[in-house]
């Protein structure tokens, strides 16, 4: 496929080039099949990627997922990665919603012994996790210095309240607390945003999935993630809520500035950074690193609903359900990594927004008890057909600094799909399917319905192909509560 404005080259059946020209430092390079380019083509996101590759710092190439799509100065599916002595670090890169990521939970129940209490199961996760704008829960009161704990501690913090386990944190990437955190650097506005909604889901696309294994793709793999074919599992998908939208949006004026002070030539002013030793670079990470931590904190909380839920709706102990934390990953966040660069070990600022990290079997930030079989990815897809676990890849780490793609990625806007789903009921079409969903609002469920997003499966299969991360089974949804 050959195109004027980009000049893309193929690489092979599932990797595009854009030559680096101009000011750009290195080239491009998209994760996609050849009619997936040509959808994402429709859109600025390749034009995002060639901005990105104009930054100070960059190493390597500038790279798209999958799932790409246009965001905030940086394309949703982008990865970047910064020399650390001589890159940049920009909120751009990480998006409003920092440490946006995915949990999931397993347990020890069967399709079969839970499809009479569906109907009780989601209307009691439903009542027991608040989502939509605003919500919070009118049992939990945090004081600014709890809040402060929060920021610095992440779910180590929740699981000090005795909001789980050791082996949930245990089983999070970081176990749960981004270090470097600086509570001092959050401003009041972003304080008070992030009082009332620790535990809540939020609106948007996040959510939480009750779902079972529909398809094992590896079963040896599997059995080490403690999965098999009809077990029930659990997805949330939450992030930092108001806190981490406030953290970025601080920033955002302070790095616009910083640009100037250290004439950062900029392609996009949304792409305003600081470099990562200034004091502002500094700042903003430290910053960043309380919302990831929040975010952390805030699924930590949002599991202890899910297993009381499970608890009530099922008339069961938490003892019999055995919820167990699988693995919590963010792809919204910029971090610390040392790769290997031309045959040589570096330390970068992995910036990854919209993508999964993806480390391989035996790295050290990988958990011991999979570091077997390497770290697990979690891709969740939409409400109405699946997702998928998967896990990282030798190749992943070499090729795209250990990362993958984090979801299905949007092809209609929110204004678009409302206008495509004028007079149909979503939550209607779904229990029709066999799934259950409850959501804030019948806005929400129009603009989250399936064709607003592309096929998840296309997405994984281009991952899975390119051998940047492998699959290892397929979940399929029964139940979803929506923000």
């Amino acid at each position: 496929m050959a195109d004027d404005k980009y000049k893309i080259q193929k690489i092979d059946d599932y990797r595009w080039r854009i030559p680096r020209e101009g000011k750009m430092r290195v080239d491009g390079i998209v994760y996609a099949n050849e009619q997936m380019m040509k959808e994402i083509q429709k859109d600025e996101s390749l034009q995002q990627v060639i901005n990105v590759a104009h930054l100070p710092g960059i190493i390597g190439h500038s790279l798209g997922m999958p799932d790409i799509h246009w965001g905030y100065g940086f394309p949703i599916g982008g990865v970047a990665a910064f020399d650390v002595d001589e890159g940049v670090v920009s909120p751009g890169g990480v998006g409003y919603d920092i440490n946006c990521g995915v949990r999931l939970l397993r347990t020890g129940l069967y399709q079969k012994e839970i499809a009479s209490a569906l109907e009780s199961l989601v209307n009691t996760l439903f009542s027991n996790i608040p989502s939509g704008v605003g919500s919070h829960r009118k049992d939990l009161k945090l004081s600014q210095q709890d809040e402060k704990s929060v920021l610095k501690n992440g779910a180590r913090w929740a699981v000090s309240q005795g909001y789980g386990t050791k082996e949930d944190l245990e089983h999070i990437e970081e176990q749960g607390c981004i270090a470097g955190a600086d509570p001092e650097l959050i401003s009041d506005r972003a304080i008070e945003r992030g009082l009332a909604q620790l535990g809540t889901l939020g609106s948007g696309n996040h959510f939480v999935e009750v779902g079972y294994v529909s398809e094992v793709y590896d079963e040896s793999v599997a059995r080490v993630l403690g999965l098999e074919e009809g077990g029930i599992t659990i997805v949330v998908h939450t992030g930092s809520r108001g806190l981490g939208y406030q953290v970025c949006d601080d920033f955002l004026r302070l790095m616009i500035n910083a640009s100037r002070k250290y004439n950062i030539e900029l392609p996009d002013r949304q792409l305003c950074c600081a470099p990562i030793n200034s004091p502002e670079g500094r700042e903003y990470l430290a910053a960043m690193a309380c919302a990831a931590n929040y975010a952390f904190a805030n699924r930590q909380m949002i599991t202890h609903w899910v297993r009381e839920s499970f608890e009530r709706a099922l008339n069961i102990s938490q003892k019999e359900s055995k919820i167990a934390t699988i693995y919590d990953v963010g792809h919204n966040i910029a971090k610390f990594e040392e790769h290997i660069v031309e045959g040589k070990k570096r330390r970068l600022c992995v910036h990854r927004k919209g993508a999964t990290r993806a480390f391989p079997p035996h790295h050290p930030n990988t958990p011991d008890v999979y570091k077997s079989v390497g770290q697990p990815v979690l891709i969740p897809g939409d409400m109405g057909r699946c997702s998928y676990v998967l896990v990282g890849t030798e190749k992943a780490y070499t090729h795209t600094f250990g990362s993958t793609c984090h979801g299905a990625g949007r092809v209609m806007s929110r204004n678009q799909a409302t206008r495509s789903a004028k007079g149909r009921n979503i939550a209607v079409e779904l229990r029709e399917r066999g799934i259950l969903v409850r959501a804030d609002s019948r806005a929400t469920l129009v603009e989250e319905m399936p064709e607003a997003y592309k096929d998840v499966t296309e997405v994984v299969d281009v991952v899975d192909r390119a051998g940047i991360s492998k699959k290892v089974v397929q979940l399929k949804p029964l139940c979803v509560i929506k923000g």
